[in-house]
């Protein structure tokens, strides 16, 4: 399987979220389990089933993150020199031609992706668009909406 490109907070987020089930969540659905089990018959026990769900959905959760990680190629982009290229894990501010409006984007892995937070995953249109621009270019995006057109004004590696 091919590596997929992950920020270096993209992996801490994943790794603490991995701790977090394996050493909070895992034990407290076991105990739940248990109890339930110890009310006695378990083919009408509600509270038995919801916590063999929610193990499930643990175990579940535990492997898939387990899986990212071991295929994450972990970016760090303060280490990288792009000469002030759009790169795979920069911060960069823009400005929305047709109305002035300033955003600011940060291009990362599909897993860390919200747009409404401004986290653009590499691979969707608008960060496609920007990656191999600089300051002063201009980025056109065919979006559903019509076309945007972005004019980069700074490219930060943070």
């Amino acid at each position: 399987m091919n590596k997929v490109p992950l920020t270096v907070r993209g992996a801490t987020l994943l790794r603490e979220e991995l701790n977090e089930l394996k050493s909070v969540q895992r034990p407290t659905v076991i105990q739940a389990i248990a109890e339930a089990r110890a009310h006695g018959d378990l083919k009408e026990n509600a509270e038995y089933h919801a916590a063999r769900d929610q193990q499930s959905f643990i175990e579940g959760r535990i492997k898939d993150i387990d899986g990212k990680l071991s295929h994450a190629q972990i970016i760090d982009v303060t280490t990288i020199n792009a000469g002030g290229k759009v790169i795979f894990g920069a911060t960069i501010d823009v400005v929305e031609i047709d109305n002035d409006k300033e955003l600011t984007f940060y291009i990362v892995g599909e897993d860390e992706a919200d747009y409404k937070k401004g986290m653009l995953s590499f691979t969707s249109p608008i960060a496609r668009s920007l990656i191999g621009k600089m300051e002063g270019d201009i980025a056109s995006v065919d979006a559903p909406g019509g076309l945007r057109e972005f004019e980069i004004v700074e490219v930060r590696y943070v």
